[in-house]
């Protein structure tokens, strides 16, 4: 077979582009308890008002407001304690001017009370009368029908990631099983001759397979659903058959180690094989990760990485995982979330022009300033990346970065 020169290189924008024509997967609804994480499929239309009834924010008298205009400490004003307010229960009580009823935070303000005077405002003079030493403005520490969420408001929107507080707020709803996107199942197959099992010792010239490992827990940080299919060997036939299993299985497809120039390279001959398939790309302008093929087959879509394996987990988080958010179906506003702290380079670092870098950098402290440390090294080496907290870029244009330059890291 002959040695197969790369397509012309396309830029990562090229390539997010070609990612927005992927579809997303289909809805499913799920129970509340099992829903985080995950991403909602349709907008939530709240049907009650939150709270739906005027709630004490601390413990206190339920008083009329107007009753305390002018108290002061040297001036106090009476009232009559007429009652108390049980938690979980509505009150039976009427309060007039002049009158207070004894109120939790979070319970419920009686009929006639407008606001609540906080207890180290007041003073008890015997078991019937306080004195209240501070004014109270209407509406003060109290929580009013609908302030939290109105009936009839769209609170939560299609195609954002749901975290620990919305369930809280699916929970208030009293919504028990929610509509979610199905995550995608991302098949993960590693290839090469060299490549033994993680419970295998190697013997002289051969590896364990650390991508298959690495890029399913990558799969699973980005929202999908890891199906490890192994290790193949450098044969079309093997390769083949490989692939033709895992695209019936998944939705996405991940082979590492098939993606260089190489006559023992069967990658695009088998993309070619299947119907309706179409190479996006082979060769992305960027470092590491320059051999990377994307390729449609169908409504699914294939990666061909790296076998390095820093090159393998950096073009993953760079242009994998984009790709499993869009098709769990995040709008764009809400992908990208990777946490980025602003640091100041402590080296200068070359780049080429003309390709996107990627730097692994550690990150240090020094009074109120933050420092990135590029970590150097092959891009083979795992320890490299163990050592990282994030990476940098370099633009396609720049020739590098000079020592001092603020940038900006993202987070593993």
């Amino acid at each position: 077979m002959k040695s197969r020169e790369f397509f012309k290189t396309i830029t990562l924008e090229s390539v997010l582009e070609h990612i927005e024509t992927f579809p997303h997967m289909e809805k499913e609804t799920v129970p509340l308890e099992i829903c985080q994480d995950r991403v909602l499929a349709d907008d939530i239309i709240s049907d009650i008002d939150l709270p739906d009834f005027m709630r004490s924010t601390v413990d206190g008298y339920a008083v009329q407001a107007s009753s305390t205009f002018g108290a002061s400490e040297g001036t106090p004003a009476l009232f009559k304690v007429v009652g108390g307010v049980e938690m979980g229960r509505p009150p039976n009580i009427s309060v007039g001017p002049g009158e207070a009823v004894k109120i939790p935070t979070g319970g419920m303000l009686p009929h006639g009370c407008d606001s609540v005077v906080m207890v180290e405002h007041t003073q008890p003079l015997d078991q019937e009368t306080i004195e209240v030493l501070k004014s109270c403005a209407p509406l003060q520490n109290v929580v009013e029908i609908g302030e939290d969420v109105a009936k009839g408001k769209k609170v939560l929107e299609r195609g954002r990631r749901i975290r620990p507080s919305e369930v809280g707020l699916l929970a208030a709803l009293g919504i028990t099983t929610v509509p979610v996107f199905r995550q995608p199942t991302v098949a993960i197959i590693s290839s090469g001759d060299e490549i033994v099992p993680v419970e295998v010792q190697p013997h002289l010239g051969q590896l364990r397979d650390v991508n298959g490992y690495t890029l399913m827990g990558m799969v699973k940080k980005a929202g999908g659903i890891p199906l490890y299919m192994g290790i193949v060997r450098d044969r079309f036939e093997d390769l083949f058959q490989y692939c033709q299993e895992a695209l019936s299985r998944a939705d996405i497809v991940v082979l590492s180690g098939g993606s260089s120039i190489g006559t023992r390279d069967f990658t695009i001959d088998v993309i070619q094989v299947f119907p309706d398939s179409q190479i996006l790309a082979h060769g992305v302008s960027i470092s590491p990760g320059k051999p990377t093929i994307l390729a449609r087959i169908g409504r699914k879509a294939f990666w061909g990485l790296p076998g390095h394996t820093v090159s393998a987990m950096i073009t993953f988080l760079v242009m994998v995982s984009p790709l499993i958010e869009k098709m769990s179906g995040l709008l764009p506003r809400f992908r990208n979330t990777s946490y980025r702290i602003p640091a100041i380079l402590s080296r200068n670092v070359a780049s080429a022009m003309g390709r996107v870098d990627f730097i692994r950098v550690r990150l240090t402290r020094d009074g109120d300033r933050t420092y990135a440390h590029p970590i150097l090294g092959k891009s083979g080496l795992i320890h490299t990346m163990v050592n990282a907290d994030g990476l940098i870029k370099i633009d396609i244009n720049s020739e590098g970065l000079d020592r001092g330059s603020e940038v900006e890291v993202i987070m593993f």
